[in-house]
C-alpha cells in the first residue's frame, strides 16, 4: 500500500505540472500567433493576467478531477476530462476577450479567435501527451520485464473486453509472473484479431489443438486464465474444461475482488461451473449504506458470517466486531481481513450467542449501528438428533441477540434464516421459522411506536462452498474414488454463491431502513435463485468435470430421505403476504407471527421442555406456533436417524 504522505508528494507533482504546462501554452500560442512589436506587447501584459488564469485552471483541473486518476492508468475517461476542462478554459478566454477585455481596455481583440483556438489545441497536448507518454513507458517496461522470461507465459480464455482486462493488469503488474501469449474466445467474430497486440488463436473448443500447437513451436503455455464469459452456459464451459484434462496445465479464474482487494487471480473450482447468472446488486447503494456504519456480525468466522465480514470491509464500514464461538473460526476470519486493504477497524470478541450475561454488554460497549445475527446451528440431521442443542442456539440464542440489540441501540437487525423456515418439516426450519417470528414480533413494537429500528430475517437456500453443504461434499467423495451419495433422485433444491448471499443480507438491510408504508412493510426478503437444480443432476455434472464417468468410475448411490428433509424447497408460504422491495432479483413477505405475550409464553414452555430434557413437549410448542410444522411427515421417532456423515447435507 502505498504510504499517503508520498501519495500526496506525487498528486503535488502532478498539480504543479499542470500548472506549469497551462502557463507555458499561453506562451507557445503567443509565439506561435505573433512575432515582432505584436508579440513583445503581448508579451509585456501577460505578468500581470497570467498567474489569475494559472489559479483559475488549476480550480477547473481539479473540478474536472484530473489528479484522482495514476498516469499509469491513462485512458480514455482521463482524456475525456481534460478536454472538458480545456475547453472551459478556452470558453472562459473567449468571453473575457470579447466580452469583459477588448471593448473596455484594448478596442481590439487581445487573443483572436484563432488564437484562441490555437491554445485548445495545445492545451490538450500538453496536460494529455504527458500522461499517455508516461503510461506508454510503463507498459513498455511491464513488456521488456515479461520478455526477460520471469513471467509465465498465459493463455486467455473469454470475450474481448474482460480478456482486455486481464491484459492491463498483467502489464500493471497485478497479477505478477504473468505474460498474455495467446486468446481463446467463445464468439467467432473474434477470430483472426488481436486484442492489446496478444492474438486470438483460436475458439475455446480448440483449446487442446491449440496448446499442442505451441507447444511444438517451443512456445508452450504455463498457465490457464478464465475470465467470466468463458464460464458462463453459453460458453459450454464442461467441453473445453474436458479438454484441458491432458494439457496438466494450471487454471485460474480472475477474481476481481470487488471492492475488497485488487483484481487477482484465484484457483477454478467446480462451483464457478455450477452457478447461474447472478443478480446485479446496487453496489453504490450498500456503499451508502454501510459507510461509516458500526457494524456487530454474529457468527463471524462461519462460511455465511465470515464474507459478511469481508463485504462490510469492502464496503466501507467504520468499525466491526466480530462475535465468534469458535477459538479457530474467530482467528481465521481475523487474519484475512488484516491481509487485505480496507479502512476498517476490526475486533472480535469469543462469546456464545447462548450466554445472555456475556452477549448483552458485549453489545452495549460496542454500540453497533447494525447488526447481523448469523450465528446458528444449520445441520439437519444433527437437529433432529440433538433437538434441543437446535432450540438452545437457534432459537434462545436468537432471542438473546435481538433483546441485545434492541437495549444496545442498534438501529438494524438482520437475523440470517433459511428457506427451511417456510412450512418447516424439521427441527432446523421449525427453530429458524420460531426466531423469525420473535424478530417479527419485536419489529412490531417499534414501528407501532416509530421508534426507528428495524428488525428483519433474510431467507437463503443452499450456498455453494459453505462448509457441509452438498458441494463440498460431493467434491470430497469423488476425491475419495466414490460412492457420491444421495438421499433421492428427486431431491431439488436452489442454490447460490456465498458473495451473493451475503450481499442480499446487506440490501435487506439497506432496504429495510427505508421509508415504505405500513403495507408494504418487509419482514423477510428472499432472493430470486433462478430455477432448481436436481440434486442428482449436479451429482453427475461434478462428476464429469472430475474427469470420470457416473456410474461407471464413480458410483452414485442412492441414501434414502432422512427425517426432516423434503424433496423439494418452497420460497414462500401459501399464506405469507407478498411485500414489494423494488430491488432488482429481490422479493419479500410481510410479517406473520404472533403478539409478544404469546412468544413468551411458548419461550418459557420451550425453556421448561429443555431443561427436563421431555422433546415431546418442546414440539408440542413448536406445532402450537407453527401449524405447518405439526403436519411433517415424519414425527419423533417416526424412523430411525440416519447417521449424519451418510449422505450429503443439503442445508
Amino acid at each position: 500500500m502505498i504510504h499517503p504522505a508520498k501519495q500526496n508528494v506525487k498528486r503535488l507533482a502532478v498539480i504543479v505540472h499542470d500548472l506549469i504546462v497551462t502557463a507555458l501554452a499561453i506562451l507557445l500560442v503567443f509565439v506561435i500567433r505573433f512575432e515582432g512589436e505584436a508579440l513583445q506587447e503581448h508579451l509585456r501584459h501577460l505578468p500581470a493576467t497570467l498567474p489569475f488564469f494559472v489559479a483559475y485552471a488549476g480550480v477547473v483541473y481539479w473540478f474536472f478531477s484530473l489528479y484522482r486518476s495514476k498516469w499509469r492508468f491513462a485512458s480514455l475517461p482521463d482524456l475525456s476530462n481534460i478536454v472538458r476542462a480545456v475547453t472551459v478554459l478556452t470558453l472562459s478566454l473567449l468571453i473575457v476577450d470579447y466580452i469583459l477585455v477588448s471593448p473596455t481596455l484594448y478596442g481590439s481583440f487581445f487573443f483572436g479567435k484563432i488564437t484562441i483556438g490555437l491554445y485548445w489545441l495545445v492545451q490538450n497536448a500538453l496536460l494529455g501527451g504527458p500522461r499517455l507518454a508516461y503510461r506508454y513507458f510503463k507498459y513498455s517496461r511491464s513488456r521488456q520485464q515479461a520478455a526477460r522470461g520471469d513471467a509465465l507465459p498465459a493463455l486467455l480464455l473469454g470475450r474481448g473486453v474482460e480478456v482486455e482486462m486481464a491484459i492491463r493488469s498483467m502489464e500493471a503488474g497485478t497479477m505478477r509472473n504473468l505474460r498474455p501469449t495467446g486468446i481463446l474466445t467463445p464468439r467467432s467474430d473474434d477470430l483472426g484479431q488481436s486484442i492489446r497486440g496478444v492474438p486470438v488463436l483460436g475458439m475455446l473448443s480448440q483449446i487442446e489443438s491449440v496448446a499442442m500447437d505451441a507447444a511444438e513451436r517451443g512456445e508452450a503455455f504455463r498457465r490457464i486464465v478464465v475470465t467470466g464469459s468463458a464460464l458462463v452456459p453459453e460458453a459450454e464451459p464442461d467441453q473445453w474444461l474436458a479438454r484441458t484434462r491432458k494439457l496438466a496445465l494450471p487454471i485460474s479464474r480472475i477474481d476481481t475482488g470487488d471492492g475488497v482487494k485488487e483484481t487477482e487471480l484465484a484457483p477454478l473450482e467446480i462451483e464457478d461451473l455450477l452457478v447461474r447468472p447472478t443478480v446485479a446488486i446496487d453496489k453504490e447503494r450498500l456503499g451508502s449504506f454501510l459507510k461509516g456504519k458500526k457494524v456487530l456480525v454474529t457468527g463471524g468466522g462461519g462460511s455465511i458470517g465470515s464474507e459478511i465480514c469481508l463485504r462490510c470491509a469492502a464496503f466501507g464500514a467504520a468499525e466491526l466486531m466480530i462475535v465468534e464461538s469458535s477459538e479457530p473460526a474467530l482467528f481465521g476470519i481475523t487474519e484475512q481481513l488484516a491481509a487485505i486493504r480496507h479502512d476498517t477497524a476490526v475486533s472480535g470478541a469469543i462469546a456464545d450467542v447462548r450466554d445472555r450475561g456475556r452477549i448483552t454488554p458485549l453489545f452495549s460497549e460496542f454500540a453497533p449501528d447494525i447488526v447481523v445475527h448469523a450465528a446458528a446451528l444449520k445441520h439437519v440431521p444433527y437437529l433432529e438428533a440433538d433437538w434441543s442443542e437446535g432450540i438452545k442456539t437457534n432459537i434462545f440464542g436468537s432471542v438473546n441477540v435481538t433483546d441485545a440489540a434492541i437495549s444496545a441501540g442498534a438501529k438494524i437487525l438482520v437475523l440470517i434464516s433459511t428457506d427451511k423456515a417456510i412450512e418447516p418439516v424439521s427441527m432446523l426450519g421449525a427453530t429458524k421459522r420460531f426466531a423469525e417470528m420473535y424478530v417479527q414480533s419485536r419489529d412490531a413494537e417499534f414501528v407501532a411506536a416509530a421508534a426507528g429500528m428495524r428488525l428483519v430475517a433474510v431467507r437463503f437456500g443452499n450456498v455453494l462452498g459453505s462448509v457441509g453443504s452438498v458441494v463440498p461434499k460431493f467434491k470430497a467423495q469423488i476425491d475419495r474414488g466414490g460412492p457420491v451419495t444421495v438421499t433421492s433422485p428427486e431431491m431439488i433444491r436452489y442454490f447460490m454463491t456465498i458473495r451473493e448471499a451475503c450481499d442480499l443480507v446487506l440490501t435487506a438491510a439497506s432496504h429495510a431502513r427505508t421509508e415504505v408504508p405500513e403495507a408494504e412493510r418487509a419482514a423477510v426478503y428472499i432472493l430470486k435463485m433462478g430455477q432448481p437444480v436436481k440434486i442428482m443432476d449436479l451429482a453427475e455434472r461434478m462428476i464429469r468435470l472430475a474427469g470420470f464417468e457416473p456410474n461407471v468410475d464413480i458410483e452414485i448411490r442412492v441414501t434414502g430421505v432422512r427425517p426432516g428433509e423434503r424433496l423439494n424447497e418452497i420460497l414462500f408460504a401459501q399464506d405469507e403476504p407478498k411485500a414489494e422491495t423494488g430491488l432488482d432479483g429481490v422479493m419479500a413477505a410481510k410479517p406473520s407471527f404472533a403478539g409478544r405475550t404469546k412468544m413468551q409464553g411458548w419461550l418459557a414452555r420451550l425453556e421448561a421442555g429443555v431443561k427436563a430434557g421431555d422433546r415431546a413437549a418442546a414440539e408440542a410448542v413448536l406445532e402450537e406456533a407453527i401449524p405447518d410444522f405439526s403436519r411433517r411427515p415424519h414425527r419423533a421417532g417416526a424412523a430411525p436417524l440416519a447417521p449424519p456423515a451418510a449422505a450429503a447435507n443439503l442445508s
